[in-house]
């Protein structure tokens, strides 16, 4: 019933910027965790970025001092800024929240995935 929608995937060229959103619906008391995950062709699905519900962010190392992962608690929704992009960012970028509705049951939640496509 909880559903997350992700935008502002693209193509960029290398050392562009481009901002993902993620905005959750249904019936949601609370979010805990939110984080961005991505898979690029032929590798693992890897942790790209993730912030708690006090603010604390968590990068990983390929992205770090490019990437900024923000949320908006209001909106429900969190972001990752993404600049001095780079070809090996190329992948499909999923979003993911810790959910918890207002029946009080919590789920894992995942987007769809938005396609991030950066050239040479």
């Amino acid at each position: 019933q909880v559903q997350l929608v992700e935008t502002g995937g693209g193509l960029v060229q290398a050392g562009g910027s481009l901002r993902l959103s993620c905005a959750a619906s249904g019936s949601i008391f609370a979010i805990n965790d939110m984080s961005w995950h991505r898979q690029a062709p032929g590798k693992q699905r890897e942790l790209v970025a993730a912030i708690t519900s006090g603010d604390r962010t968590n990068y990983a190392d390929s992205v770090k001092g490019r990437f900024t992962i923000s949320r908006d608690n209001a909106k429900k929704t969190v972001y990752l800024q993404m600049n001095e992009l780079i070809p090996e960012d190329t992948a499909v970028y999923y979003c993911n929240m810790v959910v918890r509705n207002t029946a009080r049951s919590l789920f894992i939640v995942w987007g769809q995935g938005t396609q991030v496509t950066v050239s040479s």
